[in-house]
Parts: C-alpha cells; structure tokens; sequence
C-alpha cells in the first residue's frame, strides 16, 4: 500500500444535530452518531501503523492491547479477537486485495489507503473468520462511519456485501488463475504472498507443488510462542510447571524449549520478567547449540556473538559458554540494540562483556575467538508466520542492499576466528542469495577485492541431534512445515589457516 494521503474532514450531513423536520415533503432521517466499536477501532490503528510508519505489528499491537485492559469492559475475547484481526488481515492481505480489486471498478492504488485498510478487515471477517455475515458487514461499516465519514462508508458497505456474495474457496477460484496456467501466481494469490517471494521460497525448498504449498499455508498459521530456559539459571520443568500443564508443552528438538501451546502472556512468568528464561524460538535455540557443540581444536575459551542484537542468542550462548568457564564477547552495532542485549544477558553465571561495535571493521584482533556467531541481518523472509507484513514491505532489489554486508560480516568472522576455531554464518531467510550463495562467494573470494579465505565447511546435521529432515547437508535449513520452527539457515566453519 502506498502512504496515506491527508486526511480530508467528514463532511457532516445535512441537518445533523438538528431536530427532525420535512426536507423535500419527507421527515428527516435523525442523524446518528457512529458507535466505536474498541476492537475493530484498535485492529485499524495497528493496521494504519504498518502501513503509514513501516510499523511492525507485533510492537504496535501489545502496548495498544495493555492500554485497552485498562477499560473493566475489554475482555480477554477482545484482545483474542483484536489478535485475530490484525494479523489475520495481514497474513490474507494479497488474497483480500484480489478479492476487493474484483469488486470494485477501479485500481486497486486509486482507492486511500485508510478505506483500504477497512474493506480487508472487513473481507477478513467474511471470509477468514466465523463471524456471522450480517455483523461482520455491519460492523465493518460502522467503523468505515468512525474512521472515514458516512461517504466512504456507503462504498465500504457497497463492496463488503459484494464479497459476502461467496466464501473464500469460492473466491479463490475467480481471482487465482488456474495452477496448470501459471503455477506461481496461483500459490501467490492462494497462499497470499507476493510472486517473487513464492519464487523465491520454491527455488530454496526444491521439490514439487505439495511442498511449496506446506510451505506458503505454514507462513500463514499463528505460530506457537516458545520459551527458552537458559541453562545453570532455569529449568524446562520451572516453565512447564508456571505456564501450567494444560497449557504447556515441551520443544520438539530443543531440551531447554517449552511450547506456551495455548497462548498466554509470557511476560506474566516469573523466570521471564527476571530474564532467567526467554521468548525464542526454537530454530534460533537450535543455532547457538549446533554452534556451541561443534568441535574446535585446541583452546575453547572464548566466543563472540558478531550481530548480537536483540540477545536472545547471545543470552543462550552466554549460558552455554558459562558451563565451560569460557568468556563471551557480544557485539552489537546499533546502541539501543546494544542495550537489549545487556538485559538479556543481565544475570549470566558466565563472565561477558557487551559492547557498541561494527562486525564490518571489527575492534578486536584477529584470531582471537575460539567460537563465533553472526546471525546476519536479512530479509527476514524466514519468520513470515511471526511478521506478516515483512512479505509486502520487502522487495527483490532488498537482498541487493544486504549482499555486500552479509559478506563482510562472514569475512570478518572468519578473520575473528583462530585457526581450528568455528564460525557459524546464520540468517532468518532461506533465499539462496542469502545463504549458500554468501558462504559460497566468501569462501571462494569472490567479489570486487574479496580475496579466498582458509576455511571448510563443516557438517551441521550431526549437531542437530534429533531434528529430521535436514537435506544433504552440509549446511542445515529449518523450515516451518517440516519443523514447525522458523526457516533459519545455518553454515559452520572452520578456520584451517
């Protein structure tokens, strides 16, 4: 979507806050003012977050939901279904828009932005949710009244009923071209992500149509919250035992993980709040451990988390690296970053040490870690399921402008590195461009000036104990569908001279 054009004022109607007369021999409709309805209102300021602010969801929408708490009346259904609403509406965002631009007798870029953002919720509640028609319909257009004034109400109204006239299996069949016809757009419009990205997520999966699509409907499910118990200052037992029984399960690969399977609040769980356990998900706990367990020759003293920021690895290698007396060295370029990583590792039995740096002209000298971790910065094509509107605000020219960082931070780590020293290259994206071709390109010094580095690849499977699926190595990709974590890559490396 494209940015919000200034708000024009609600033209009140005529006669409104007047007593009722005749107008043109008929009795005056009495004006009625619009009722707010706090969830859909909350739903639509998070939505007009994202797409005015490049906001995330999953930042706007908490302090929000902990502000409308306040109110006795706003219950825990309501925050469900604020929940709901949001990121429904952004995970269906490409189907919607397909479905609207069907109902309307204009482009899509023609239509504000705001009314844009009314119509989908509303297109959601139709055909996303078990809201029944007639509320779904009616509640959408009072909130178009609130937000956007009786005229643009009217059109909203005009055109959610026009989508309640099928259901989305129905729909899907009118807006998707047929798959034999062109098999991307249809997964595109199907699963609701762009062309490029279905391309993309292909061409890194391999294989035939039924992978692709577990793939896409896996990014479109509410992902578990998980837990990490940071080893020597909490317990998995400790978690299950305070998110309780029925609500609670363990990881599925990771032996510090719990599944908060019912939802919940984990900032309400004592070992969270003090930081003696974490929100993680699994696939990220699981690249500290293969790191952490990789074997190095000789010395195993210190370890250096390169792009540390916002710490929940570096809180777990910190943890890990404390059980073998060694010292960890977190880096973080950005300082408010920086601070988040002090918080997460606030309390560390190990020792360590954070600081403000960049991983691309290091302050330290070379050789002189045993251990290294650079999750790079990326696309984030791989944590969909967790930030839906990363899909529509990214673009291919993206990976451009992350190329060249991607590749210094790696070189760099491999400077940082001792010679029988590990590193472990880890980004949230299972696009080629950001993975094997890096490592490949690092390791074969290409590149403007890029010169060959002494390195091999290590296999990552067997430091993986337990998790199925894993490809023919030997670098590892996770994936939503086949590990129901999110589609983290890692390569491991090490240092040979």
């Amino acid at each position: 979507m494209s940015e919000q054009p200034p708000r024009r004022p609600a033209t009140a109607p005529a006669g409104a806050g007047k007593p009722s007369g005749k107008q043109g021999g008929k009795p005056a409709r009495p004006h009625r003012r619009p009722k707010k309805d706090p969830v859909r209102m909350l739903a639509f300021e998070v939505l007009r977050a994202v797409d005015e602010r490049d906001a995330y969801a999953n930042l706007v929408l908490p302090p929000l939901l902990k502000k409308a708490r306040q109110d006795e009346n706003f219950q825990a259904r309501d925050a469900a279904l604020a929940t709901e609403l949001v990121y429904g509406t952004l995970r269906r965002q490409g189907t919607y828009d397909a479905v609207i631009k069907a109902c309307i007798d204009r482009p899509l870029r023609e239509v504000d932005p705001p009314v844009l953002d009314v119509l989908a919720l509303g297109a959601h509640q139709l055909l996303g949710t078990r809201i029944p028609t007639h509320a779904a319909v009616s509640a959408s257009v009072e909130l178009a009244r609130v937000v956007l004034g009786d005229g643009r109400a009217k059109f909203v109204n005009a055109v959610l009923r026009k989508i309640a006239a099928h259901d989305l299996d129905g729909w899907l069949e009118r807006v998707a071209p047929p798959y034999e016809d062109d098999a991307e757009e249809h997964l595109a419009v199907y699963h609701s992500h762009p062309r490029w990205v279905v391309s993309a997520l292909w061409d890194a999966l391999g294989g035939g149509r039924a992978g692709i699509e577990d793939l896409l409907e896996a990014d479109n499910e509410r992902p578990e919250v998980t837990l990490v118990a940071r080893p020597g200052r909490s317990t998995p037992e400790e978690l299950l035992e305070a998110v309780g029984e029925d609500s609670a399960l363990p990881g599925r690969w990771s032996p510090y993980a719990v599944r908060m399977a019912e939802g919940g609040e984990p900032g309400a769980l004592e070992a969270v709040r003090e930081g003696r356990a974490g929100v993680q998900d699994e696939g990220s706990q699981l690249v500290a451990m293969a790191l952490a367990a990789a074997p190095v020759e000789g010395r195993d003293a210190r370890w250096l988390d390169g792009c540390a920021g916002p710490g929940g690895k570096a809180a777990l290698l910190g943890a890990l690296a404390a059980r073998r007396g060694a010292f960890l060295l977190a880096s973080e370029k950005q300082p408010h970053r920086a601070r988040l990583v002090e918080r997460a590792l606030a309390g560390n039995p190990g020792p360590y040490q954070v600081i403000v740096a960049d991983g691309t002209r290091p302050p330290w000298l070379p050789g002189s870690f045993d251990r290294v971790l650079v999750d790079v910065p990326c696309s984030g094509l791989g944590a969909l399921r967790r930030r839906p509107e990363a899909r529509w605000r990214r673009r291919p020219e993206d990976l451009e402008s992350f190329a060249p960082l991607q590749r210094g931070l790696l070189r760099q780590a491999l400077e940082a590195v001792r010679v029988g020293g590990v590193v472990g290259y880890a980004t949230c994206s299972p696009h080629l461009a950001e993975t094997r071709v890096v490592v490949e390109d690092v390791l074969k010094g290409r590149g403007a000036g890029a010169q060959a580095v002494s390195a091999e690849l290590i296999d990552a499977r067997p430091y993986m104990q337990g998790v199925p699926a894993l490809g023919d190595g030997p670098d590892v990709q996770l994936w939503p569908h086949l590990h129901g974590t999110d589609a983290m890559y890692l390569a491991l490396l090490r240092r040979t001279a």
